[in-house]
């Protein structure tokens, strides 16, 4: 591989694998809100968050971090006006106080914060407005988490990005490719990458024995220790989904995310890691393997979005599954094949918001990308005109893909009508 490409590589995982606490769509919130007190520069009098449907569907039922269990986008964005770091990008409320906490109760049983829906905007989207009676600073976040597109205070535009830069996802123009990720994985300098991955490793590893040792959430995967025994195969699912477990109760650990998503980041790392150390790889075969994970998860989550119906937990374990297999000595067809079998077995996961049940899908994608390696190493896949699955793995990843940005719109927009009580059963 060429030093230039893999340069580049070395560079979508220091962009990506970025530690975050907390959901990051309430979290992005948060960051908005702390940034728009910034510019204004005293305390406002309201607060104002306008921002996409999947935002909220995301937003709405998930714990936000260091609250002490409040949950919703006006908690998270008044948390985040309140105390948190406007520096601080994924880990802005990483300083809250007991003030803070106190605050923000305070505030919102005032009314302080309103969220509305703003629609005809991008995916990702986020515009948050600091009031006072005769002044208003405005953040706009849009396309990536810690994206600011706009600055806006009194009517003069401070900052604005061109529009072209802030609605690009600079991943979309890079040539990604499973051949070209297991070159990559197999070639590169692992001091380029180590402190990377080694950050991964701990940070995820630390929130799912959180969730293992304690109660959040549903216990996921408590109850698959509990209930399915401790195979491999049930630790690699057990250990990604406590992880959720914790993350989307509040826990106040950082994970390490991929793709935008600290769920994704668990998914695409931890069943990896619990195989490495079932087989007795060392940590630079683990390293390699994170590298093929990680990497493959991305490249599915781009032709996808950072956000729609389709649940990132599939791309996620397609990635899990593709690193284990790499772990097993497989090829490039098997570890095409893994990733083939289980993208035809789970594709059609809907994500319906972040909330406890995130952890649930998880372990049934992990079990499908398991059971996907598994079919791969014995030789058996699915083939071309199976569904959606194509002539070979560039093609079924375009399709899933496909499906996911473009087929499943109207699907996103019915599960938000739904969740908002637009329409009641």
């Amino acid at each position: 591989m060429e030093k230039k490409t893999i340069e580049t590589y070395i560079q979508i995982l220091k962009q990506e694998l970025i530690p975050a606490l907390g959901c990051t769509e309430p979290i992005a919130i948060a960051l908005a809100a702390a940034k728009a007190k910034m510019v204004l520069g005293k305390f406002p009098e309201s607060l104002e968050i306008k921002c996409s449907g999947n935002i909220i569907k995301n937003g709405k039922s998930v714990a936000v971090p260091n609250s002490n269990g409040l949950k919703g986008i006006e908690a998270a964005a008044t948390l985040g006006l309140v105390g948190g770091n406007p520096y601080g990008e994924l880990e802005v409320l990483s300083g809250v106080t007991d003030l803070h906490r106190q605050k923000t109760r305070d505030l919102l049983d005032a009314g302080f914060t309103s969220c509305s829906l703003q629609e005809g905007v991008d995916n990702l989207y986020i515009v948050a407005t600091a009031r006072t009676q005769n002044e208003y600073a405005e953040i706009t976040i849009v396309n990536r988490h810690t994206l600011v597109s706009r600055i806006v205070k009194n009517d003069a535009i401070l900052f604005e990005l061109p529009s072209y830069t802030a609605a690009s996802d600079n991943k979309k123009n890079i040539d990604l490719s499973v051949e070209s990720i297991l070159d990559f994985a197999n070639t590169v300098p692992l001091d380029s990458i180590r402190q990377i991955l080694d950050r991964q490793i701990q940070l995820n590893s630390d929130i799912s024995n959180a969730g293992l040792d304690q109660a959040f959430g549903a216990q996921i995967g408590k109850t698959l220790l509990k209930y399915y025994g401790n195979d491999t195969a049930t630790r690699a699912k057990a250990r990604a989904a406590s992880g959720s477990d914790a993350r989307m109760s509040g826990c106040s650990l950082p994970v390490v995310i991929n793709s935008g998503s600290g769920n994704q980041g668990l998914t695409a790392s931890l069943p990896v890691i619990e195989y490495a150390h079932a087989l007795k790889a060392n940590r630079d075969q683990l390293y390699r393997a994170l590298c093929v994970s990680n990497l493959v998860a991305i490249h599915l989550k781009k032709n996808i979005g950072k956000l729609s119906a389709f649940c990132g937990a599939v791309s996620a374990a397609s990635g899990a599954g593709a690193g284990i297999t790499y772990l097993h000595g497989g090829s490039y067809e098997q570890i095409s094949n893994t990733i083939t079998n289980t993208i035809a077995n789970i594709g059609g996961i809907v994500c319906d918001g972040a909330k406890p049940s995130c952890a649930a899908k998880i372990a049934s994608s992990v079990d499908a990308a398991i059971l996907g390696h598994t079919m791969s190493m014995d030789g058996l896949s699915f083939h071309h005109g199976d569904g959606i699955v194509q002539e070979d793995i560039e093609s079924t990843i375009k399709s899933i893909g496909y499906v996911g940005r473009i087929g499943m719109k109207s699907t996103d927009q019915e599960i938000l009508h739904i969740m908002t009580n637009q329409i009641r059963f």
